[in-house]
């Protein structure tokens, strides 16, 4: 709570010239095109999720098995790495209108711009679709055949039962996807950074790293933390409202078979959103990094930024583990309301952007650093420097508080496995505390704490603003690299680093695939 009460803090802060300039000249766009972006996003990915998972869920056709999982893969993308991708291609000066240009002999001026709100939002729709999908689909799944047959014994076809049964039945859990892709959105830095596109989020490094006010900066932040404050209570409303009923296996696997040209066309359909969101991506950054490791490759400074994302990645995912092990712990010894607050308030970190946690983070251990070198100076006559803004420390921080909730998941699932006859036994050999913890509760919690540390992992990795904005001097990560090589217009040179990216992030899916059974 500490990172949301030091920027909701400066809502009372004195009104500056900047923080003027900005209420008048730059909020009523920032608002502007967070709500258009927000509202086509939302859309897009409703309309993707649903009906793909609609397709999969309930009718069988040509290749079905392997689109099911792999419908997934767009979220190993990240989606500032899609966005250039997109701008790469799709651009003025990019391979495809340039061949059109050539093959038609026309200037091309009816060819949609990219660089455009609506480029944006097709973006964001195609890399975070996967999310509406993976819960509409479990709503579809967990209907089985019920709400076919209950629309056929209220007179609907199979084309009226989907929007008068099975879609109103499935809506809490697809709402609660519309609302995690409405988080995403909002929090968002990369995307929006790569298309010059103004939401709150670039609004907020810029006015703390070109305009170098950190009060309008956290003026903007609070701002933002009221909005994500009413999506996290919606998406707790439509949570409490999803309710899952187990049906048979041979429910579900007893699915509709297309037949004749209705199977092609669903076929078609998937082909084309899975290219589009996966495998084009893939093939243009691997035809990509080819030319770059083969011409002017700095083999050097790619090992240099591997070394920091995985050493940041590496201690992030060891010390968030080991917080949450003891919180999980914490709570399953000492139950009640206080607590449950407790862990509530722990993991909420994941529902703030990543540039409102920076601002959240760095301004009060930049306070306390300061009155650190004062009091050295004052009793030692030591002039210490910067001794926590000059280290990795206040991002270790920001990551722990942001990725809480991804590792608390796992790992309290595994600790349900702990029965209490279980630690009634290990009480009656004389076990307590430490000796019970690590010699009963760790082994069963193994593999919770290794899945945690696996997303946790990944997802520093991929993390930009946390680590753009409170990194030290000379601490660049592959994130980073893309960001400074887009900025530029270099996509060539982000390519690599890109990769690198995407396939770290196809770890947790393999993992979940592993888990699950369709």
């Amino acid at each position: 709570m500490i990172p949301i009460g030091v920027v909701v803090s400066y809502i009372f802060v004195p009104v500056s010239d900047i923080w003027q300039h900005l209420v008048e000249n730059t909020l009523p766009l920032l608002l502007t095109n967070t709500f258009w972006l927000a509202l086509g996003v939302m859309l897009g990915t409703g309309v993707l999720g649903v009906s793909l998972a609609w397709v999969t869920a309930v009718y069988e056709f040509p290749g079905r098995r392997f689109f099911t999982w792999a419908l997934l893969l767009p979220l190993a993308i990240p989606a500032y790495v899609t966005a250039f991708v997109a701008l790469g291609l799709f651009d003025f000066t990019g391979p495809i209108q340039t061949a059109l240009r050539d093959w038609l002999d026309s200037d091309l001026r009816w060819f949609p711009d990219i660089r455009s709100r609506m480029g944006v939002i097709i973006v964001m729709t195609l890399a975070f679709y996967p999310y509406v999908y993976l819960l509409a689909r479990n709503a579809f799944i967990s209907q089985g055949k019920r709400s076919l047959e209950v629309a056929q014994s209220l007179g609907f076809t199979r084309h009226a039962g989907f929007y008068k049964v099975a879609l109103p039945m499935a809506r809490p859990w697809i709402a609660g996807g519309i609302m995690l892709v409405l988080m995403e959105t909002l929090a968002d830095f990369g995307t929006v950074a790569v298309f010059n596109y103004d939401t709150f989020t670039t609004a907020i490094y810029k006015a703390w790293f070109s305009l170098f006010s950190l009060p309008a900066a956290s003026q903007l932040a609070s701002l933002l933390i009221l909005i994500v404050f009413v999506i996290i209570v919606l998406e707790q409303h439509f949570r409490a409202r999803m309710r899952f009923a187990e049906t048979k296996k041979s429910q579900r696997a007893d699915r509709i078979v297309l037949s004749g040209c209705r199977k092609w066309l669903v076929l078609f359909y998937i082909l084309c959103v899975w290219f589009l969101a996966f495998l084009l991506p893939i093939m243009q950054l691997v035809n990509w990094s080819i030319d770059t490791v083969t011409s002017d490759f700095d083999a050097q400074r790619y090992f240099e930024f591997l070394r920091h994302s995985l050493s940041l990645s590496g201690l992030a995912a060891l010390i968030t583990c080991t917080v949450v092990t003891m919180i999980v712990y914490a709570a399953r010894r000492f139950p009640g309301k206080a607590m449950q607050f407790a862990v509530r308030t722990a993991t909420i970190g994941y529902a703030l952007p990543g540039a409102v946690l920076a601002i959240g983070i760095f301004v009060p251990l930049a306070w306390l650093d300061g009155k650190l070198s004062d009091l050295a100076y004052a009793f030692l006559h030591i002039e210490t420097g910067l001794l926590i803004q000059g280290t990795i420390i206040i991002m270790l921080l920001a990551y722990l508080v942001r990725f809480m909730a991804v590792s608390h998941y796992p790992i309290n699932g595994a600790m349900q496995r702990v029965t209490p006859s279980i630690e009634e036994a290990a009480m009656g050999m004389g076990m307590h505390g430490w000796s019970m913890l690590s010699r009963v509760h760790l082994p069963i919690l193994k593999s919770g704490i290794f899945t945690g540390a696996t997303l946790v992992f990944v997802d520093v990795m991929k993390e930009m603003p946390i680590t753009l904005m409170t990194r030290p001097f000379g601490w660049d990560t592959l994130a980073v690299r893309v960001f400074e090589m887009t900025s530029e217009g270099q996509w060539e040179q982000a390519a690599l680093p890109a990769v690198t990216l995407v396939l770290a992030g196809l770890l947790p899916i393999v993992f979940f695939m592993r888990q699950t059974e369709d």
